[in-house]
């Protein structure tokens, strides 16, 4: 009794001492990796292709040999006089093989498999796409994150501003209005910090939301961290090489190739209920013979023999179906060719978003040097008497717009990063085809956008 009640002594001491859950936490790869095994869309996906290889199984049953039995016994209550026996019975198992389908049972077969190679294919795309939706809602919590520490930086600006402002106005060197503005500057800014923080915790729900995650109701803090912070990685593809590969390369295109394929081996189907129909059979038969004049009333043997089928006519009910294959493989023609202009229209778009967060991030890149030496100098002029509290507000609120528009800048970039590795069936380090020679010209500079492009300063007034 007492080494038992030690050991649950100990357990419960055990138990006390050991540190809480700890929350997972993720780099944006195992992010994909683990979207990839539990998002709900791929796993419906590969469910799909599961399905497919049952019906491939299944049409492929045609070429085999199949085995039945059939039997069935009656006996007559009352019936009148006659010499024929009141009981009937018979059983029989027959093994049966096509012979002559018309195609049908080959035709069968070539859509079971292009079936299955169009679901393997949709599986890609969702996988492809779900990937690009991780790596973009990952990005952008990092943009959020970012904009926290920004935000925060200049809230606390702000009211070292107001408390220096309450100080000089005790002193008797400024108005009240002094005081008023910078109040103000600290009231408008503290909504967007409160804004910042609520986008930070729905991208944490997006992310969950692709992790396949359930979060538990009245669970307080995040269900799992992420690692690294919002970077900026130089990417120069080319345009026309993005076009040829996506057209290459996209499931999508190739599942709606699929599409024509199996219209076609439809067409071959449809077509073979005109045609006959010819069955070997084989097997072994027990019944009665109701009429004893015939024979013995219990018989048995085996049976063997042909069966031929031939609709002749059947009311131009193939005729119709051969009509809707037709016009369905037609609408496989169109969507293949609004799949390829879709494509091409994704990069096209994801390119140009691309140029356009590059564009941008190179000018306000320079410009937060230039924000923050203004706010200096405003600070300079407003404590030698040659400026206004106005000009160190209006500084303090250009540093903050700059970094926040140079943060969405990088997380564009990333984002369009992500769109073009989708639309092109690739990843993003396989898009940089134009590194080599762009890179040798600007190696300096995007060394140092890379190195500190999203890494807010400790103040905003810090350079």
């Amino acid at each position: 009794m007492r080494l038992e009640f030690g050991a649950v002594v100990f357990l419960i001491a055990v138990a006390l001492a050991a540190p809480a859950h700890e929350v997972a936490t993720y780099t944006i790869e195992e992010a994909v990796a683990l979207a990839q095994a539990q998002n709900p869309e791929i796993a419906i996906a590969r469910k799909k292709v599961q399905a497919a290889r049952g019906g491939f199984v299944e049409a492929r049953s045609g070429f085999l040999p199949s085995v039945a039995s059939t039997g069935f016994y009656d006996k007559r209550q009352q019936q009148t006089e006659t010499r024929l026996r009141d009981e009937d019975y018979n059983a029989i198992l027959r093994v049966e093989q096509n012979l002559y389908t018309g195609g049908a049972v080959t035709s069968q077969v070539a859509i079971a498999r292009l079936n299955i190679e169009k679901q393997g294919y949709e599986f890609q795309e969702v996988a492809d796409r779900v990937t690009m939706d991780v790596r973009i809602a990952f990005n952008e919590l990092l943009l959020n994150r970012a904009k926290i520490r920004v935000r925060e930086n200049s809230v606390r600006v702000l009211e070292e501003e107001l408390k220096s402002q309450q100080e000089r106005l005790q002193a008797g060197l400024v108005g009240a209005l002094n005081v008023q503005r910078a109040e103000v500057a600290l009231a408008n800014e503290q909504p967007e910090l409160i804004n910042a923080q609520t986008q930070l915790k729905n991208s944490y729900l997006r992310l969950a939301e692709l992790f396949g995650t359930d979060l538990r109701p009245g669970a307080e803090g995040t269900p799992f961290e992420i690692t690294g912070e919002l970077q900026y990685h130089s990417n120069h593809p080319d345009l026309n090489e993005c076009l040829a590969r996506a057209d290459a390369n996209r499931s999508v295109i190739k599942s709606r190739r699929k599409d024509l394929e199996i219209e076609d081996q439809q067409y071959i189907l449809d077509r073979s209920e005109s045609r006959p129909h010819v069955r070997a059979f084989s097997g072994y038969e027990v019944y009665s013979e109701r009429d004893p004049d015939v024979g013995p009333e219990f018989n048995y043997g085996g049976v063997v023999g042909i069966e031929a089928t031939w609709n002749i006519f059947d009311g131009f009910a193939t005729k119709g179906r051969m009509q809707a294959t037709r016009a369905r493989r037609e609408a496989a023609v169109q969507a293949l060719a609004a799949a390829r202009r879709a494509v091409a229209s994704e990069v096209r778009s994801a390119f140009f978003d691309l140029e356009q967060a590059d564009r941008v991030l190179e000018t306000e890149t320079e410009n937060v040097q230039t924000a923050d030496q203004t706010l200096e100098s405003a600070k300079a002029n407003f404590g030698a008497g040659l400026g206004t509290q106005l000009d160190i507000l209006q500084a303090a609120s250009d540093v903050t717009r700059t970094r926040t528009t140079r943060l969405s800048a990088v997380y564009l970039h990333n984002v369009a990063i992500a769109r073009l590795a989708r639309a092109c069936a690739s990843s993003a380090e396989a898009l940089d085809f134009g590194a080599n020679i762009k890179n040798a010209k600007n190696e300096n500079r995007n060394a140092v956008q890379a190195s500190d492009v999203a890494r807010p300063p400790a103040k905003l007034s810090q350079q």
